[in-house]
């Protein structure tokens, strides 16, 4: 068997560490580095890499796509993330994307499940009368026996599911090809949306951002949706159409949202949703923990050893279906 000898290049904010874990997996190689969006280019070109793991530490405005897509060398753009609508479209047949699926996934469930009992809780609201030393006629309501609806079930939305019917949730799922998916009760193609916003009393937005799932959360969504819904925001900003949802949040019908993603990110500082008591706002963090740097590296690293094995990638992404 041919062992392959690929340039690797490591486009990441924490590059030693990275490189101590590719190293370690791989000491024959000689592994690169970048960390900055400015010097990537050039980096391309003076090591006419072959393989290049990069992460988007910097947000995605400003971000070397075209460098990336352009390179004459480049055959294998491995995502340390889970999203890849930074670099859609790219054409399959040249360069092979792959994400990093999955490592954050038992992670952004917990933020879901976080998110569905600070709501049901009423933890804010609690928070709000212990500031004020006020003593209140405390009432809380358990999410046993609500029904959750789930966006994309993809890995995150699977363990999001999982630990919803240990808590006596019914859960519902829509995805592009529906099927009989472990911890859901219904699975359902997106065409079934309309019926399901009425009977979810929370909703999980957790699809990719492509041209299909773009304003998919907007206003009729939310004229739909159940008196005293929550919406959970951890796919992409865009996916919600903000201006809709800040209405739903004024007016109803939504009791509130947890949101970690944004049409803009930073979010600006005069943006409405800052001040909105119903509102849980994250810096798009909820797949962010310690050790998630390591992990999706770690995940690069076996996946380069398929790679170099002429074996068959895991995650890839198919750029018309964003995963």
């Amino acid at each position: 068997m041919t062992i392959r000898s690929p340039i690797v290049l490591l486009h990441t904010d924490a590059p030693e560490a990275a490189r101590a874990i590719v190293a370690g997996a791989h000491p024959d190689l000689t592994v690169h580095t970048c960390d900055s969006y400015a010097d990537l280019p050039a980096m391309l070109t003076e090591t006419g890499a072959e393989v290049v793991y990069s992460v988007r530490f910097a947000g995605t405005p400003g971000f070397p796509r075209a460098a990336l897509l352009d390179s004459g060398t480049l055959r294998w753009i491995s995502v340390g993330g889970s999203g890849t609508d930074h670099l859609a479209p790219w054409d399959p047949e040249w360069v092979t994307v792959t994400n990093a699926a999955g490592a954050a996934a038992d992670m952004m469930a917990e933020y879901a499940l976080g998110a569905m009992l600070a709501f049901s809780l009423d933890l804010r609201g609690f928070a709000r009368a212990q500031a004020e030393r006020r003593w209140t006629a405390g009432r809380v309501t358990p999410i046993e026996g609500r029904t959750l609806l789930i966006l994309g079930l993809g890995q995150t939305g699977q363990a999001v599911a999982r630990r919803a019917r240990a808590m006596g949730m019914t859960v519902l799922g829509v995805r592009a090809r529906p099927q009989p998916t472990n911890h859901v009760d219904e699975v359902h193609g997106m065409e079934a949306l309309p019926a399901l916003w009425p009977r979810a009393d929370f909703v999980l937005v957790s699809v990719p951002l492509l041209p299909s799932t773009r304003g998919l959360v907007g206003t009729d969504a939310f004229a739909a949706m159940k008196p005293g819904a929550v919406l959970i925001d951890v796919s992409r900003g865009g996916v919600c159409d903000e201006p809709a949802l800040i209405a739903a949040l004024q007016d109803g019908p939504l009791k509130g949202a947890a949101l970690d993603v944004f049409a803009t990110e930073p979010l600006p500082a005069d943006h409405p949703l800052w001040a909105m008591e119903n509102v849980i706002l994250t810096p798009h963090c909820s797949s962010v923990y310690d050790g998630w740097a390591e992990k999706s590296v770690a995940m690069f690293a076996e996946n380069l050893d398929r790679y170099r094995r002429g074996a068959a990638l895991h995650n890839i992404v198919d750029p018309e279906r964003g995963y």
